[in-house]
């Protein structure tokens, strides 16, 4: 003959089995970091399925398999949007019915960007410049929901804010950095080079004569090391040589210590094998009575050991030959004593 559990283990087990029903029915809060949380109701939903789980689980929520869902792919049917279609219940595509899921109030987004300070996104401003309407940015074009960090350059090519701040719905993203970046102070960019002192950038020297957009991002990226640009790329009008012409700026081939503060360049030394010996070309000698630009670039590239002339081709005028023309300009190739240590 059965015996009935004792009153005390009933009581348990119903118990046990309200908090279990408890737990697993609870609400679900899907955290966002600029925006208060999405809450779920298990409550009111399974009231409106007569308790019937299975509705979602696991056709449309698979436990095992949690991630995260964009507003695009629930428009897509996917994950709410698979009943929130504007038939069974609202539609998630419903600019109308935001405030339905997304609740409190819209925060305040900032962007932590190295070497440049923060730049603040008000939520506030252009909801109101939007008219509430929040799918203008976010619409699967503007905001996806799964954009990476985005350039300047990207901005400027209709990324994410370049896509309203071009210039005609709204200031553009080029030439404007301090209504973004508050407070923002570019700082000096110094390029360190071989054998020769740095040359200093300075952005506060640059920016009283000429606005960010006359050289982002055209001539620079907006990062400051891009990959070299030579003496002789500047001569040609690359980098810094696209202002620095001698027409709107002294030339780069020019005065080599606006640029390079401190610049003594050294001795050079020719490696030539006996019986001729080495050849020593002294910078300071030659600049008693030269400037850097007679002979960079049009004679000498800016790097040593980058001309490899022959004699012969000294008295053709090439190399030193330039110069050293017999006397017209300065002592002949001829006179060997003068240069090689014999």
């Amino acid at each position: 003959m059965l015996r009935k559990p004792p009153v005390i283990i009933v009581a348990f087990i119903l118990l046990f089995a309200s908090v279990a029903a408890a737990v697993e029915t609870k609400d679900v809060r899907f955290t966002f970091k600029d925006a208060d949380p999405v809450v779920f109701s298990h409550e009111n939903h399974l009231k409106k399925y007569n308790n019937n789980c299975k509705i979602c689980h696991d056709a449309i929520f698979d436990l095992r398999n949690r991630k995260h869902v964009t507003m695009a792919e629930m428009e897509k049917t996917k994950s709410c949007g698979a009943c929130h279609t504007g038939v069974k219940a609202f539609s998630v595509s419903s600019v109308k019915d935001c405030t339905k899921c997304h609740k409190g109030k819209q925060r305040e987004v900032t962007y932590h960007i190295k070497g440049v300070g923060e730049a603040v996104f008000n939520h506030a401003t252009h909801i109101a410049r939007a008219n509430g309407n929040c799918k203008s940015c976010h619409n699967d074009k503007v905001i996806t929901g799964k954009e990476k960090a985005v350039t300047m350059a990207e901005m400027e090519r209709g990324m994410t804010c370049g896509a309203c701040h071009n210039g005609k719905m709204a200031f553009t993203v080029t030439a404007n950095c301090d209504r973004c970046h508050l407070g923002f102070k570019p700082k000096d960019i110094v390029f360190k080079l071989k054998n020769v002192t740095p040359a200093i950038f300075s952005h506060a020297f640059h920016v009283q004569a000429y606005a960010c957009k006359d050289c982002h991002t055209k001539t620079f990226p907006y990062k400051s090391l891009v990959g070299k640009a030579s003496m002789d790329d500047m001569a040609k009008g690359k980098s810094c040589g696209a202002c620095h012409n001698g027409k709107e700026a002294f030339a780069s081939s020019g005065d080599c210590d606006k640029c390079h503060k401190g610049i003594k360049p050294g001795i050079i030394t020719f490696k030539i094998p006996k019986p001729a010996g080495n050849a020593s070309f002294s910078h300071e000698v030659h600049l008693q009575a030269y400037k850097c630009v007679d002979c960079h670039t049009k004679i000498f590239p800016y790097r040593a050991g980058a001309l490899n002339t022959s004699m012969a081709d000294m008295e053709d005028g090439k190399a030193c030959g330039a110069c050293h023309n017999k006397g017209k300009d300065a002592f002949s190739v001829d006179e060997c004593i003068m240069c090689h240590k014999m």
